[in-house]
Parts: C-alpha cells; structure tokens; sequence
C-alpha cells in the first residue's frame, strides 16, 4: 500500500506542544516548507511531497525528543556498522 502524491499534498494542522511549535515553525522556514503559526493558533504545514514530510516529522522529533532519548540516538549512530 503505497502513498500517493495527492494524498500528502495538503495543508494540515500539526498538534504539537505550545512551547515547541514556534521552534519548529523556525525550522520549517528555514527549509522552505509552507506553514503558519499566528498566535493562539496551531501550527498549520503545508506538505508538498515526501521530502517535506519527512522533514517536518524530524523537525518534530528533534524538538520534541527529551535530552536522554536524543543522547539514546546520538549513541545508536556511532555503533552502526556500514
């Protein structure tokens, strides 16, 4: 089961924490991905493709993610073997 272009390609509502929706609205700005965020107002990303959608689901992890869990993965990437 495949996504389809059309169905990625819209505008959605991120719920995400108060605190941390102005540090990510930053980041998508600075990767060029569409979105808004007035005051008192959710997040709102347009999603043009994967590439964006993987971007905003990074964005969210990194801003989200506790200092331990980002250690966590820190660690993981230095003990992949390629």
């Amino acid at each position: 089961m495949g996504v389809h272009l059309e169905e990625v390609t819209k505008q959605q509502v991120i719920k995400v924490d108060w605190l941390a929706r102005w540090e990510i609205y930053q980041r998508l700005q600075e990767l060029e991905i569409t979105c808004s965020c007035a005051t008192n107002q959710p997040l709102t990303v347009e999603i043009n493709g994967p590439l964006a959608l993987v971007q905003l689901w990074s964005t969210i992890r990194h801003c989200s993610a506790s200092r331990q869990e980002m250690i966590l993965v820190l660690q993981q990437c230095w003990h992949c073997d390629y």
